[in-house]
């Protein structure tokens, strides 16, 4: 398999872990640890999926898929919102801003998999 996948997190624990468990997979992947080198290198390297936090420094992940579904180049990549938060007005946010999927964390990583697979099923 060789889809690209961003990893965006301002935790290095959790970008980690997710990279990994995605790498066994058969995932490429490039991680991030903020929007706003995300956003600069998807200029030159269109990702097929983005997880994406949405609490970081700088522009919050919210914001980040708001720019992202709201531009013709990258409005078609699907976008899983993976965060800590995790009130339904929180979530009801995620799903306006465009995300495909949101999780909530602590999370299964084989359930992230599994959640990837399904939206990157060929």
């Amino acid at each position: 398999m060789d889809k690209l996948i961003f990893v965006v997190d301002d935790e290095k624990d959790i970008r980690e872990l997710v990279s990994v468990n995605l790498k066994l997979h058969g995932f490429k992947i490039k991680e991030f640890e903020n929007g706003n080198s995300m956003l600069e290198n998807i200029k030159d390297t269109k990702p097929d999926l983005i997880i994406l936090d949405v609490m970081m420094p700088g522009i919050d992940g919210i914001t980040i898929c708001n720019i992202l579904k709201n531009n013709v180049k990258t409005s078609n990549i699907p976008v899983i919102l993976l965060t800590v938060k995790g009130q339904i007005a929180d979530i009801e946010d995620g799903f306006k801003s465009g995300a495909d999927f949101y999780i909530v964390k602590p999370f299964s990583p084989l359930n992230l998999v599994e959640k990837v697979m399904k939206i990157l099923k060929d």
